[in-house]
């Protein structure tokens, strides 16, 4: 399976493209995820076997901020990610997972907040 970025912005930001830019250069699959899917399992917007796509849950839960979670990258393939974006000037995108066994099951929306409370615990905010 070829490495896909799952990238979630709650509105349109600048640097955007740029990611893109990186992520093409890089040869790795983009998949937007939408408002609209955030309550959708991370394995199936991940695209793996044996998950489908949920009714979508009302009301949709707001996520504020950005996320990147990446999916079948190596250590050295994220290092060189995460390098490319420095270097193309993307922000620092602070909300970062990579999909595991025990998160595939979770909704894209369960693993935001997760990433939200780990995040604010490592940066003391």
């Amino acid at each position: 399976m070829k490495e896909t970025v799952l990238y979630y912005a709650p509105h349109p930001v600048a640097h955007t493209g740029k990611l893109k830019g990186v992520l093409v250069t890089l040869g790795i699959r983009i998949k937007n995820v939408s408002p609209a899917q955030v309550t959708q399992k991370v394995g199936y917007l991940a695209g793996l076997p044996g998950y489908e796509e949920e009714p979508a849950a009302e009301p949709l839960p707001v996520l504020d901020q950005e996320m990147l979670v990446m999916h079948q990258f190596t250590g050295r393939r994220i290092d060189a990610l995460l390098a490319a974006m420095r270097k193309a000037g993307v922000p620092k995108i602070a909300l970062k997972a990579i999909v595991t066994e025990s998160n595939c099951d979770w909704k894209f929306c369960e693993l935001y907040e997760e990433l939200k409370k780990e995040h604010a615990a490592m940066s003391g905010s």
